[in-house]
């Protein structure tokens, strides 16, 4: 920090893709710090990439962001901000002056080196077991070498000229660091189409925007030791490095797409909440929770600790996210719950906008239990409506069974009793069907629940019998009856 002791934290995404897990967990966990030590939280873009940039892919990742609650205190979409612009494609003549700086003083020089010259070189590194790493070809060229070149008519990037020597540095979360300047070599820091490279428009932004501190991934230490060589060379005082664990699937391998939905856009549309999603991120792979597993975002932010965050990799685990999201799913009253869950009901060719309002929330309150995520509610809601409702292949077998038999015969029986009540009936029905019977536990109520749900499971069934009429339930009993009858399977559907 440059005479400032407030902590200023930074999210830098790249808007070629949208929002990974990953680095959705390295944006969290660098808003918790800023928010826990009453710092700052700047987010930039770098869309230095012009190839694999998409404006679509970074209004995504802003989106994303925002529907995590990890909002931004500078950057895109706020108003101005002082260490502004925010999106590296609009600082490309601030990092043009410091090149020129680079080169003035000798640091920095000419690379002519084709891509298919370097491949080589790299290809001869690794075929003697050596890390690839540049040879400095273009390192010492004289003038004259240089003009010849440049009359050819050459495209050439920059690379910094690397000083043998140690680099150390102490990370917050894997402690002392050392590397070897000789295994990096001149790295480039402006390529031949004159865009700035990582490293080198990374350490400019992080030092005019005033950043303390860098949290990131692991994969970025290598980097952090040719950064470093660059704040020297400037004069810069580096910021405070963290480098968290890699985000892994439940095999421990890096989290990939072979492990199922890898992005935070992905889980939005299956229905996970922003609650759950947060919650799972900024635990895994700590321990200040304290063997706590849900945790509000606030209790997160007043214990959030980088002591604490594990050096070993986080595994991502979809089941311990769906766990989390029917805690939060539960929380939720009936008016909140309706209004995130009609969309995945119409998505799924569900009318409910056209029903009471106060049918809806019955529904939905008979079966929020059974969500795990939002995606989940049209296979439950459609048992509740007629046009809508199927026989399962598992009910169809149940159905067939003797025994069923006898609970149909009791249970149509019951519906048209002259004392079976129009609404309210479910005491009345299961009093009945108990005593024609002589039945309890599964044998009475599962042959009652496939009549009347066409399944196995479900809700429970005095909230479905609160729900539908007498006279719905009655036809489905029919059906039910006439499935038991037949030796087909054309009233089943699986």
């Amino acid at each position: 920090m440059k005479n400032n002791e407030r902590v200023r934290a930074r999210f830098a995404p790249s808007p070629t893709g949208d929002l990974h897990v990953g680095n959705a967990r390295t944006a969290l966990l660098n808003w918790l710090f800023a928010r826990h030590h009453g710092g700052d939280f700047i987010l930039r873009v770098e869309d230095t990439d012009r190839v694999r940039t998409s404006d679509l892919y970074e209004r995504n990742i802003l989106e994303d962001l925002m529907w995590l609650g990890v909002d931004w205190d500078e950057g895109p979409e706020k108003d101005g901000g002082p260490y502004g612009p925010y999106r590296q494609s609009e600082r490309l003549e601030v990092y043009r002056g410091y090149l020129e700086r680079l080169s003035a003083e000798g640091r920095a020089y000419r690379c002519y080196c084709t891509e298919e010259e370097l491949e080589k070189e790299r290809a001869e590194l690794l075929s003697r077991g050596k890390a690839p790493r540049y040879g400095g070809r273009c390192r010492n060229l004289t003038a004259e070498q240089r003009k010849k070149l440049d009359d050819e008519g050459r495209a050439y990037a920059y690379r910094f000229k690397v000083e043998e020597g140690l680099i150390e540095f102490t990370d917050l979360i894997r402690g002392p660091m050392k590397f070897n300047a000789e295994d990096i070599g001149d790295f480039i820091v402006l390529r031949s189409n004159a865009v700035p490279a990582y490293n080198f428009a990374v350490v400019i932004d992080d030092y005019l925007m005033e950043v303390s501190h860098v949290i990131r991934g692991e994969d970025h230490l290598s980097n952090t030791a040719a950064q470093l060589m660059l704040y020297a060379a400037f004069g810069f005082p580096p910021p405070v490095f963290a480098h968290h664990a890699l985000v892994l699937g439940k095999d421990r391998a890096k989290l990939s797409k072979r492990h199922g939905s890898v992005t935070v856009r992905e889980f939005r549309r299956q229905g996970i909440l922003p609650e759950a999603m947060v919650n799972h991120l900024a635990l895994m792979g700590s321990s200040y929770g304290e063997g706590r597993e849900v945790m509000t975002l606030e209790e997160i932010v007043k214990e959030f600790s980088l002591d604490r965050i594990g050096k070993g990799g986080a595994v991502f685990d979809e089941e311990k996210l769906d766990w989390l999201n029917t805690v939060y799913i539960r929380k939720l009253d009936l008016e909140d719950l309706t209004a995130i869950v009609v969309p995945f009901l119409e998505e799924a060719g569900l009318d409910v906008r056209s029903r009471p309002k106060e049918w809806v929330e019955a529904v939905l309150g008979a079966v929020k239990g059974n969500l795990k995520r939002l995606s989940d509610a049209p296979y439950q809601v459609e048992i509740f409506l007629d046009e809508h409702f199927k026989v399962s292949a598992e009910a169809v077998s149940l159905l067939r069974e003797g025994g069923s038999r006898t609970v149909l015969a009791a249970l149509q029986e019951a519906l048209t009793d002259g004392n079976c009540p129009e609404r309210g009936f479910y005491a009345f029905v299961i009093d009945f069907v108990r005593g024609r019977t002589g039945l309890k536990g599964k044998a009475l109520f599962t042959p009652i629940r496939a009549a009347a749900t066409g399944r196995l499971e479900g809700p429970e069934l005095n909230r479905v019998f609160d729900i539908l009429d007498r006279e719905a339930v009655l036809k489905r009993v029919a059906k039910a009856l006439a499935i038991a009858a037949s030796s087909g399977t054309k009233y089943g559907c699986a």
